[in-house]
């Protein structure tokens, strides 16, 4: 018996769930004229919002990073490295290993940097930052304030006043927010793809070709600083040996001269060309390991130089998203018209419940 009582529960709020339904539509059917107005409004805005909207600029550099930190040379540049007193080690390509490169494009300090940077905008001379402000109308919104309206990017950057450092922030947040995207588009290869969104065409390229300029300059430096300081101090110390053992061999030379026709029987004559012969064959000694420690440090040089090759450039015309007209019509008229539909529904559902 419980059962039919329970089916009988389930017809009737079935039944009653088409009812309403069936009522539903039909107070839709009684407002048609609201909602076909709200559609027809959502339509016309939507339309000129394509007309008035600006269209966006996509810039893309797509370029190859490959660091040689597994190739088989290294191992043996370490061991001769290891022969000749020197730790070549690993480099500092664990600051780059995985993902940590594409967090360095977003880092503030190599937007500010890129930012900071003179391009050339149609053959005039510009700073990025400047032309950003110019064509987002930054200084139309600082006309109030004297001190943000007047605001220059020149000089030393450590040296920025607290008004500047707040808006190069500002900036960088909202460039790595909806104007920048660095990703790898396949995880198992070294293909870093950096892509600039801006109303500017030629911001987008130029700051796009900047940055990766920037970053990639930064990363050489960094991965190769170890031993490109290696390299000059060997070199330095060669240098220097150099030139006291070629003043050595003047000396063994000066004093065979000062004694041509020295008598063999007074063996005091022949001391201080002897003291001169030791000084050469002491610092040829040390010349020579000199030179062997420059030359390992050269080799783990052009080992741990990263190569970067570019394999994709922004060419203008970039490639341009901008909303078509009759698009935007559709979806702003489907919107307004979910609105009003929704709008209808609320109000009649109110008048029930509340007549």
């Amino acid at each position: 018996m419980g059962n039919n009582i329970q089916t009988v529960n389930d017809e009737i709020s079935l039944k009653e769930l088409v009812l309403k339904v069936k009522s539903g539509l039909a107070y839709l059917r009684s407002r048609w004229k609201i909602i076909l107005l709200f559609g027809i409004i959502g339509a016309v805005l939507g339309a000129g919002y394509a007309f008035f909207t600006k269209p966006q600029y996509h810039a893309v550099c797509t370029f190859v990073l490959d660091d040689g930190a597994k190739s088989s040379g290294f191992s043996q540049y370490a061991g001769l490295a290891s022969l000749a007193g020197i730790d070549i080690g690993g480099g500092s390509g664990g600051l780059f290993q995985g993902d940590n490169i594409l967090e360095l494009y977003k880092s503030r300090s190599m937007i500010e940097n890129t930012l900071l940077s003179e391009v050339s905008f149609d053959n005039k001379k510009q700073m990025l930052i400047d032309r950003y402000i110019e064509f987002n109308k930054l200084r139309d919104k600082w006309k109030q304030n004297a001190i943000l309206n007047n605001i220059a990017f020149t000089g030393n950057p450590a040296n920025f006043s607290r008004s500047q450092d707040s808006i190069i922030t500002d900036i960088v947040i909202t460039i790595n927010k909806s104007v920048l995207n660095v990703s790898k588009p396949d995880k198992k290869l070294n293909i870093i793809d950096v892509e600039v969104i801006s109303k500017d065409e030629l911001f987008a390229k130029q700051f796009t070709e900047k940055l990766v300029e920037t970053v990639n300059n930064f990363y050489i430096q960094t991965k190769t600083g170890k031993t490109t300081k290696s390299v000059t101090i060997f070199q330095r110390q060669a240098d220097s040996i150099r030139t006291l053992l070629n003043n050595s061999l003047s000396g063994v030379a000066s004093s065979i001269d000062a004694t041509p026709n020295a008598n063999p029987g007074m063996q005091i004559l022949k001391v201080p060309t002897q003291k001169k012969q030791i000084d050469v064959q002491s610092r040829s000694a040390i010349y020579s390991e000199i030179v062997k420690n420059l030359e390992v440090s050269k080799m783990s040089l052009l080992q741990e130089t990263p190569l970067i090759q570019v394999l994709d450039k922004p060419v203008l015309p970039l490639e341009k998203e901008k909303m078509g007209r009759l698009k935007a019509i559709v979806i702003g008229g489907f919107i307004a018209a979910f609105l009003a539909i929704a709008g209808v529904l609320i109000t009649g559902l109110f008048k029930q419940i509340m007549p």
